[in-house]
């Protein structure tokens, strides 16, 4: 029997209905929709991934910030050193009566020791080898750095000069308790030669290693009695050179050490007041 073909219309309209279907087939299955506890579910997780996110970046920043104080504290320090050991090269080719040739390399190595840093005219300093902060006034004005000291006594170990005293402080200065009636020795570095009014005076130097926020430095000081000044520490020119600067319109630009014994620095706000004194 011969097969019959459909006319091309049919054919085209027997494919559109087809295609019609398997549209209407797709369209009738429902997209899925979040509903209000699986969205807010959601958004919880997109937050607290946000939130870890944000406090691993900050830890990791905190910790980037103290490798760099520490780097720029361990920098300084050696650039103390190298201070200490042209200044006695220096003093070794004067007595030997040589020419300095010195003080142009280790000028070059600090040159190359970092920006510095800025301080007020009054900063909290820390004294580790003691176990105590003190207040300090930063006067560029005094050459050598000092120490407010009593009961100094001199003593001779192995040979060298050393002297015995205690922390030359009142009641109403900021100190760890446990320190003020403590001995502290050092050998003395010098000595120098004080004119006042009343005459002249020998204080022995000695040097004790001495931090400021991130400055880390072996300082010398001259030890005497300031307990009728403002401030048992006076920081001196020879400790500012090539690594801070002052910024006389700020005071205690940097947190205050801690130490056992000692109040938390959250709490130094309360002992911050500011008081100026013309004398040395």
């Amino acid at each position: 029997m011969p097969r019959r073909l459909l006319p091309t219309g049919a054919l085209a309209l027997i494919v559109l209905l087809s295609t019609g279907c398997a549209m209407l087939i797709e369209q009738s299955e429902p997209e899925p929709v979040l509903g209000p506890d699986e969205f807010a579910l959601r958004i919880d997780r997109l937050e607290s991934d946000l939130v870890a996110r944000c406090d691993l970046q900050q830890a990791t920043l905190i910790e980037n910030t103290r490798r760099q104080e520490t780097l720029v504290a361990d920098v300084r320090e050696v650039g103390s050193l190298v201070r200490h050991l042209r200044a006695n090269i220096e003093q070794l080719e004067r007595a030997e009566g040589k020419p300095s040739v010195a003080a142009r390399e280790c000028a070059t190595v600090e040159t190359a020791l970092g920006s510095k840093t800025a301080v007020g005219r009054s900063e909290w300093i820390g004294l580790p080898d003691v176990g105590t902060y003190l207040k300090a006034r930063v006067d560029s004005g005094a050459n050598t750095s000092s120490l407010s000291a009593s009961e100094i006594t001199r003593f001779e170990r192995d040979g060298v000069n050393w002297v015995r005293f205690k922390l030359g402080v009142t009641d109403d200065d900021v100190v760890v308790e446990g320190v003020r009636d403590e001995w502290i020795e050092a050998p003395v570095e010098r000595r120098v030669r004080i004119l006042q009014a009343a005459g002249e005076e020998s204080r022995p130097v000695v040097s004790l290693m001495m931090t400021l926020g991130p400055i880390r430095e072996v300082v010398e000081f001259t030890l005497n009695d300031r307990t009728h000044l403002s401030y048992p520490v006076l920081l001196g020119r020879r400790f500012l050179m090539d690594i801070a600067v002052i910024d006389v319109a700020e005071s205690f630009l940097h947190e205050r050490p801690e130490y056992p014994g000692g109040r938390p620095a959250d709490e130094a706000v309360d002992d911050e007041e500011d008081r100026d004194d013309e004398e040395r």
